[in-house]
């Protein structure tokens, strides 16, 4: 398989009256099709960070934010297939009892993911929908044209129920719909968190941002979805899986640092 290469990372300021304890979470998780060519995380001032893995197995850093101003920077170069990922209309949705044990969570509400407020929707949408592939495409086709995207429109509190009534979201309220349903079908959903660079795709001329998608288990494995994107695509860089959100935030302090900025790169090296 051919493939390409991507100029992945990300750079947050930080001022902070005290010293705070954070974690951060932007590092590629390091299984295939992806492949980390190099790496390397700084801080400045100079900062020990230290790596561990969370409950999900997504790659987690850990440290001290000093007081006064900091710069947290991230970056690496990744190997992605030049290719997008796989579709198959036919995969089956599986029955409840046939669910792999470790696989149940993710048919349950979480803090965002609010498939008990939404299943009434959800069954009257898409209940007399086939039981397969097409029917989650059918949601994310709802979820991409029932919500406008909007910065500023949610909040970090705003759940799925929320921007389902405002109608308004970031792709993170995208997909965290779209889980909603899936759920409330009996379908396994978990939230996914990464890099989306533009490749073979019209330039986005909004900044780049981190991005969500989701994954939904069918048949006997997980098939990647994207509400907010709603198409195929190359380049993603996967940084963490979740139930929702709250367990994949690119940054978790123990106080309250003001972030002043935050940059973000999901770039094709070229040359």
């Amino acid at each position: 398989m051919t493939v390409r290469q991507i100029d992945v990372g990300c750079e947050f300021h930080y001022s902070a009256q005290v010293p705070t304890p954070a974690v951060i979470q932007v590092q590629p998780l390091q299984e295939g099709p992806v492949t980390v060519l190099s790496a390397a995380t700084s801080v400045a001032p100079d900062t020990p960070v230290r790596t561990y893995t969370d409950l999900y197995g997504n790659p987690c850093q850990r440290l001290v934010i000093p007081a006064g101003r900091s710069v947290i920077r991230y970056d690496a170069l990744v190997e992605v297939p030049d290719a997008t990922e796989d579709v198959d209309v036919t995969a089956q949705q599986c029955a409840p009892d046939d669910l792999p044990d470790d696989v149940l969570i993710y048919t349950l509400p979480s803090r965002f993911c609010l498939p008990d407020m939404l299943g009434n929707e959800a069954w009257g949408r898409f209940g007399d929908l086939p039981r397969d592939y097409t029917r989650v495409q059918a949601i994310c086709d709802h979820v991409n044209g029932h919500l406008q995207f909007r910065y500023g429109s949610s909040g970090p509190l705003s759940t799925a129920a929320d921007v389902n009534a405002s109608g308004f979201g970031v792709c993170r309220d995208f997909t965290q719909l779209a889980i909603s349903f899936c759920r409330a079908l009996n379908i396994p959903a978990r939230y996914v968190f990464g890099y989306l660079p533009d490749v073979d795709v019209p330039v986005d001329p909004a900044p780049m941002d981190f991005a969500a998608w989701m994954e939904v288990w069918l048949g006997d494995r997980w098939w990647t979805f994207d509400p907010r994107n709603n198409r195929p695509r190359k380049g993603r860089v996967l940084i963490g899986r979740g139930r929702d959100a709250s367990d994949v935030a690119m940054t978790t302090t123990f106080g309250a640092p003001w972030l002043e900025s935050m940059v973000v790169k999901a770039d094709e090296r070229v040359g």
